[in-house]
């Protein structure tokens, strides 16, 4: 039985609330895009994507790109809380030896698809595995996450060009629209707006968002499974979401929380929880 929206949402409070202790613990990270992003994660590992923990290399899975690599605690949390290890594992994040590293590292951990961390690379690797899926005859899908500070990145346009050339309608992208990097506002460090336009431009279906509102990413994923070409769903997000003191600020893009913060953010996230 897929979870409701309610359930969804509660999952993503959860995956929240993994995010802050495995920063706080590790005493560095990324939490801010992180809990951005739960909302998405939450719908994709426990309602949309077609994976099984139990055997993570089974050909017909979905495929998850996390193109933005730093945002990697509310992977490792969604991945987690699905059954592919242990959640007392998350405490281990960035220790040494830790198969929990700052950036996804395929093969150290299970569910992981691809190495990500360096910008803008993402998306190429999921045109080349959705290609690989229509040459192979397989029906998989695969969803790809990019941050909106990513796609200042040059390849990326290369990599919609070819997902559209190439007809790549099992191949949806995300983009978390927060509109902060770790330098500040994305349109006063490179301007991205008309960011919809861009993707028309080269071919793909493009789809709008609150990106935490549960009910709209399950219908525009299900519009965009029934499109005949690439679709991206731009997902309009706070930075920090959840976290009343970290929402919309860019400082906590990369920091952890302080003793004093982390107590009144779990404290925040335990009150949606209950």
């Amino acid at each position: 039985m897929p979870l409701s929206p309610a359930e969804l949402k509660r999952k993503a409070d959860l995956l929240r609330l993994h995010v802050i202790e495995m920063t706080t613990a590790a005493g560095s990270g990324h939490p801010g895009g992180s809990l951005s992003a739960a909302d998405l994660m939450a719908v994709l590992y426990f309602r949309v994507m077609r994976h099984d923990p139990g055997n993570p290399a089974w050909e017909d899975r979905d495929r998850f790109v996390l193109s933005k690599g730093h945002v990697a605690p509310v992977l490792y949390a969604a991945l987690a809380e699905s059954g592919y290890f242990p959640t007392e594992e998350l405490l281990t994040l960035r220790k040494l030896g830790s198969r929990l590293q700052g950036h996804p590292v395929r093969g150290k951990l299970p569910g992981v698809e691809m190495s990500t961390g360096s910008l803008g690379q993402g998306l190429s690797m999921s045109c080349g595995i959705a290609l690989a899926g229509k040459m192979d005859g397989r029906d998989y899908n695969v969803y790809c996450l990019l941050g909106d500070g990513e796609l200042q990145s040059g390849q990326n346009y290369e990599a919609m060009m070819f997902a559209s050339a190439k007809g790549l309608d099992n191949l949806i992208a995300f983009v978390d629209r927060n509109r902060l990097q770790i330098e500040g506002d994305t349109e006063k460090v490179m301007p991205l707006d008309p960011l919809p336009d861009k993707w028309l431009a080269f071919g793909w279906d493009v789809f709008e968002v609150d990106g935490h509102n549960i009910e709209q990413i399950i219908g525009a994923i299900e519009e965009a499974k029934r499109s005949e070409s690439p679709s991206v769903i731009i997902m309009n997000t706070v930075k920090g979401k959840g976290v009343s003191f970290m929402e919309n600020q860019a400082g906590f893009h990369g920091r952890a929380c302080k003793p004093e913060e982390y107590e009144q953010a779990v404290r925040e996230l335990k009150e949606a929880l209950e």
